[in-house]
C-alpha cells in the first residue's frame, strides 16, 4: 500500500510540473504574439532600425580639419583626437563625435548627446527602442528551465 501511495506522489507532483511547463510555454507564446503586433504606442524598434533613423537625422561625415572649428578636434567619448578622413558624427547640437563611439553611447544610454544631453531622437522612438532591449522572455536556457523544475520538485516533497 505504501508503494502505490509513494506511485500516487510522484505522479501528482510530475503532473504539477507539466502542467507548470505547459502554462509556462502557453504565456511564452501569447507574449510573444501580442509583443509583436503592431501598435502605435507599443511600437518595438530594431537596433538596425534605431542606428537608421540616427543616420537620417545625423549623417556620417568624414572628418576633415578645415571643415570643423579648432573646439573639434576630439571625441568627448573616448577621448582621443580626430585623425584627418575618420567618420564621425555632428549633431544638431554642433558637437562631434566618431561615429562608432557615439552610436554605442547612443545604443546605451537615452539617445541624447553626451555632452549637452540634446536629444538626438525623438522620445517615442527612443521608447520602441527601449521596449525591444528591456522586453524578458524565456530564451530557451536550460539554466531556467532546471531551476524551475527543482524548484517546482522540492515544493513537490515538501507536501509529502
Amino acid at each position: 500500500m505504501g508503494a502505490l501511495s509513494e506511485f500516487f506522489s510522484h505522479l501528482h507532483t510530475m503532473t504539477a510540473v507539466f502542467v507548470t511547463l505547459l502554462l509556462l510555454e502557453c504565456v511564452t507564446l501569447i507574449r510573444t504574439i501580442f509583443g509583436l503586433r503592431p501598435n502605435a504606442d507599443k511600437r518595438v524598434i530594431t537596433t538596425a532600425q534605431f542606428l537608421k533613423l540616427i543616420e537620417e537625422k545625423n549623417p556620417t561625415i568624414r572628418f576633415s580639419k578645415k571643415v570643423t572649428s579648432s573646439s573639434d578636434d576630439q571625441c568627448a567619448v573616448c577621448l582621443s583626437e580626430f585623425e584627418e578622413g575618420e567618420m564621425v558624427r555632428k549633431l544638431q547640437c554642433n558637437h562631434t563625435f566618431h561615429k562608432d563611439c557615439l552610436d554605442n553611447w547612443l545604443k546605451l544610454f537615452f539617445a541624447t548627446c553626451p555632452l549637452c544631453r540634446c536629444k538626438v531622437l525623438p522620445d517615442d522612438i527612443v521608447a520602441g527602442y527601449r521596449r525591444l532591449r528591456d522586453r524578458v522572455e524565456y530564451d530557451g536556457s536550460d539554466e531556467e528551465l532546471i531551476f524551475l523544475l527543482s524548484a517546482l520538485h522540492a515544493a513537490g516533497y515538501n507536501y509529502l
